[in-house]
């Protein structure tokens, strides 16, 4: 730890700094659930059969906008690339990393603000985060945040990026069966 990073403690749920204050992440309900399995068992199987890094859900993270203080983040998905991870020394590091995921998910919950979420899209990127993916189960609507700005994926589209080579997750497949 350092005067140069914000400490949480570990909760359950977790807890991450948001627009400079302690913000508890909302428990999941069914649909919320549910995104995550899919967003990280497709993403899974991609990096494991690719050997390109890891992918958890609720997996914290402390990240460093530049000018910023060090602050925990914790995405519902994250990727982080192998090309990322030597960042992280010693080992223990990596259980809790010092880099911002290659790729951060996002699920919406219905309580989510729309500030809040705008300032985690806005560090997670402005650490070094190539893509944030943010789901709204409700609308059965993703957005692909990036350098470039944001995009939205049309129904038809499947979830594709450049820091996600050869992955693709079709929106009919995500979405299956939510109005059930």
């Amino acid at each position: 730890m350092s005067l140069h990073e914000i400490v949480l403690e570990t909760t359950e749920p977790e807890t991450e700094w948001v627009r400079g204050r302690a913000l508890r992440k909302v428990s999941p309900t069914y649909r919320h659930g549910l995104m995550q399995r899919r967003i990280a068992t497709a993403l899974g199987a991609w990096a494991e059969e690719r050997d390109r890094g890891r992918v958890a859900v609720e997996w914290r993270f402390r990240i460093t906008p530049p000018r910023e203080l060090t602050r925990p983040l914790v995405p519902d998905v994250a990727f982080v690339s192998f090309d990322a991870l030597p960042r992280c020394a010693p080992d223990e590091d990596a259980d809790i990393p010092r880099v911002a995921p290659t790729v951060a998910v996002e699920v919406l919950s219905p309580d989510d603000r729309a500030d809040d979420l705008r300032d985690k899209i806005r560090a997670y990127l402005a650490a070094g985060t190539s893509a944030v993916i943010v789901v709204d189960p409700q609308r059965e609507a993703v957005q692909l945040h990036d350098a470039g700005g944001m995009r939205r994926v049309a129904a038809h589209e499947p979830v594709t990026h450049p820091a996600l080579p050869g992955f693709t997750l079709a929106l009919g497949a995500l979405f299956a069966g939510l109005r059930r």
